[in-house]
């Protein structure tokens, strides 16, 4: 009888294990089927395979410990691993370049996101080897998303919209210096150049750990695929 039971017992364990990874296979692929749908309703493969991608605007800055709005115009330039981030204002102007390897700031020990291991920009590498893609951290867990991972650490949390799978908003952490900074992003509007969802209108929270900058950009010019020169992604 204590065999009987005993065998039982075992049965009933196996069950339950094979169920419960049953259920973390089903739930991480709905992860993984979540992810490309979101993919795939910004331009999938057409962005995938976008090779630049320039956006030129105008922006409201709020710098950190201040209640003043300053405006100011922006331009972005993404071209695979490379990037280049400008801001001129009649007050301050800001260069941020990555040249595929090196992040260089115009400004000495002021560092942005890393614009091609944060947002966006790392959606059509979901894929890739090394990105991971898990679900949203506790805070988060009442809406659709999820979070994906870059090989060097940096993460990013996307919200969906359960009806369009655009990304609503999105957060991301990198650390510079030993310090942990956070920038927050809510898109309020997107536009579509050749088959791409292009961010038109977005706002922007960057923590400095005790400081807090704000920002909302607003894409006048935007442009997929167009020629750009090397010389872009480096500080003259």
């Amino acid at each position: 009888m204590i065999k009987y039971f005993t065998l039982l017992l075992i049965l009933f364990l196996v069950i339950c294990a094979k169920a419960q990874n049953n259920i973390s296979v089903n739930a991480e692929t709905a992860l993984v089927e979540l992810a490309k749908s979101t993919l795939k309703a910004h331009g999938g493969e057409k962005l995938s395979k976008a090779k630049t991608m320039v956006l030129r605007g105008s922006a409201d800055i709020t710098a950190p410990g201040t209640n003043q709005t300053l405006p100011a115009s922006f331009a972005l330039v993404i071209a695979g691993e490379k990037y280049r981030f400008d801001i001129q204002s009649a007050f301050f102007n800001f260069l941020q370049v990555c040249d595929g390897i090196n992040t260089s700031s115009s400004m000495p020990g002021v560092t942005l996101p890393p614009m091609n291991l944060v947002g966006l920009s790392i959606l059509p590498k979901i894929e890739e080897a090394g990105f991971i893609i898990s679900n949203l951290p506790e805070k988060l867990k009442k809406k659709k998303g999820f979070r994906v991972t870059s090989p060097e650490g940096f993460y990013s949390d996307f919200i969906i919209d359960e009806k369009t799978f655009l990304v609503k908003e999105y957060e991301s952490s990198y650390e510079f210096n030993g310090n942990l900074i956070t920038t927050s992003v809510a898109i309020n509007r997107y536009k579509e150049i050749d088959g791409v969802l292009v961010t038109e209108k977005y706002s922007q929270r960057l923590d400095f750990g005790s400081l807090t900058a704000y920002a909302t950009f607003n894409a006048k010019n935007i442009l997929i695929n167009s020629e750009v020169t090397e010389d872009v992604f480096t500080i003259k």
